[in-house]
Parts: C-alpha cells; structure tokens; sequence
C-alpha cells in the first residue's frame, strides 16, 4: 500500500496520518480471534496493570504467535513506513498488542517514544516511527490516544522516569510543558473501528486516559526503525528493544486471508 503525496504532506505537518478501514472484517476476525489467548499467556512478555490482573501490553507477539507473525510483514503495515521513513530497509524496533481492558484499562502518561528509544536504548536519531492498527474501536469513551498535533516538529523535549505510575516504566513529559504545547496546537483524538490505522512520528507528544466503559479497546503497533539507526545500547530484553536488525521482506498483500483459508482447510 502507497501513500499518496496529499498523505505524506499531512503525515509532516501534523505528525500523524488516520487512515480509517485500512483492512477488512474478514482479515481483522482472524487477528481479533488470537488476542484473547494471547492476552492470557502467562510469560514475562506479557504485562499486566499495576493494581488488577487485567493485560496492559503483549510484547514481540510477532515471534510467539504464528498469525501476528504474518500481521508483522504486511505490506499495508510495512510499505507506508518505508515511504515516511525514506528508506526500504527497516527492522522491528519493537512490537507489541496494548490492551485498554474494560473498566480497568490504566492510562498511558504524556510521553515521546523517541524519548526512551533514545534513553534506554540509544536510538542515534529519530527516524523511527509507530504504524498502529485498531484491533478494537476506538471511541471518545475507552481512552483513545490523545495527540498533540505538530509537537513532533520541536525535537526531543525533557523527560523525566516515571517508574510508579503505571506498571510500565516510560520517559514522561511534565504538566507545565503538555500545557504550554496543548495551548499552541490542541489535542486530537482519532476514533475509528476495527481496521483502521494511525501512523506517527516518533516525537509526536502522545497519551490516552484509562477505560471505565465496557469497551476493550486493543491496538498493535508496529515500531519501525532504519537499518542504518539500529539501537547501540542494549539495557533492555530483546523482547521489548528488538536486537535482531535484519531488514522486513513484506509479504503479499492478501497473506493473513492465505493463511486463514490454510487454516480452514486443514480444520
């Protein structure tokens, strides 16, 4: 999948692309029926918040799980991050399912990804990026990511370690700088149904609040990195911060539908 220039030109102004509907029900019914095994495995990738047993993120899914291993090569995925990135020899910095559980999905705090790519794991510079894809809805209600749009185009801000309020420990910015950039360029919320995708750069300032609805809400992102910007400092597992550099080869663009017709057939 190519994005148009119009897409590109949106992506570098505000930071983020929304690209609503991206696969079909069909395909999103086979990844959607992996997910609740997955979030009940018990192995040190798969976390859970700080105070219930509920699943916040599953990590390096893609090496454990035969269907978000096909998911991880797809070229809807892949491709537009080549283009952003400028570059077709990108690697899987991390990949991970974030669960929003009902009524007990915590928030995720104001933060740059770039920020712990480069504090823990020594990212050179921030040609990296996210390709989300909606598992479940988003709506206004079940903690949608919140963005600041055009906050990527300052930089890597200050952050402080924020190791006690979530059960993940993240490089966060603090409430008198989100209020100053939320007065210069707002907040947005995109909200869509299963399928969709969010592409965005690696310093946009980003959030989302916890879930009191009865919503799961359930997006895998796919963290895209340049080959020649491998990570150098290797503090963290490899199932959070990907040591394995090799570049992605995109698969066809009907793969996860191959595979689910194998599936039925051997069934």
């Amino acid at each position: 999948m190519k994005l148009t220039p119009a897409e590109i030109a949106e992506f570098e102004e505000q930071g983020y692309l929304f690209l609503p509907s991206v696969f079909t029900p069909a395909e999103m019914d086979l990844l959607n029926s992996e997910v609740p095994g997955i979030f009940a495995t018990e192995r040190e990738e798969v976390w859970r918040e700080k105070d219930s047993e509920a699943p916040r993120t599953a990590f390096y899914v893609q090496t454990w799980n035969e269907v978000y291993a096909i998911l991880a090569r797809h070229p809807r995925l892949i491709e537009p991050g080549m283009q952003l990135l400028g570059s077709d020899r990108l690697y899987l910095h991390q990949f991970k399912i974030n669960a929003k559980a009902a009524f007990d999905g915590a928030v995720w705090q104001w933060h740059q990804d770039y920020a712990t790519w480069y504090a823990d794991d020594d990212m050179p510079a921030p040609r990296a990026m996210n390709i989300a894809l909606f598992l479940a809805e988003a709506n206004e209600f079940n903690g949608p990511l919140m963005f600041i749009p055009r906050s990527h185009r300052l930089g890597r801000l200050e952050a402080g370690h924020d190791v006690t309020t979530t059960s993940y420990p993240l490089w966060t910015v603090d409430n008198a700088t989100i209020t100053r950039l939320v007065k210069e360029g707002g907040i947005v919320a995109p909200k869509g149904p299963p399928g969709s995708m969010l592409l965005f750069h690696g310093n946009l300032v980003h959030a989302s609040g916890s879930n009191l609805t009865p919503w799961s809400r359930w997006i895998v992102y796919l963290s895209l990195n340049r080959c020649d910007n491998a990570i150098r400092r290797f503090k963290r597992p490899t199932w959070i911060a990907n040591r394995d550099f090799a570049p992605i080869e995109p698969l066809s663009d009907d793969c996860l539908l191959q595979y689910a017709r194998r599936r039925q057939a051997v069934a």
